[in-house]
């Protein structure tokens, strides 16, 4: 599984403008970061999620996307997972 998540960071930090991604438990206990993204936010990150599934309860995961002039974080739960993307926006 180790290997799975290191693969998925990997992949999604060689995309174009990703400057950082993170990857946390259901629990926010951090599984993995790569470039400018804190292991400190897993927790935060995991609490932003459940509260805004909270809002629509029968729905889906929700896709939330915070952002403000220069950055965009892009947090989503698949199954027990939560990942958070940031990406550059600025240019």
């Amino acid at each position: 599984m180790e290997r799975n998540l290191v693969k998925t960071l990997d992949d999604t930090y060689d995309k174009e403008n990703i400057i950082g991604c993170i990857l946390a438990d259901h629990a926010g206990l951090c599984l993995g970061v790569k470039g400018d993204a804190s292991s400190d936010s897993a927790g935060l990150i995991v609490a932003i999620a459940d509260l805004v599934a909270k809002l629509e309860p029968k729905s889906g995961s929700p896709i939330i996307s915070l952002q403000n002039e220069n950055r965009q974080c892009t947090i989503l739960r698949k199954e027990t997972v939560v990942g958070a993307i940031y990406k550059d926006i600025s240019t």
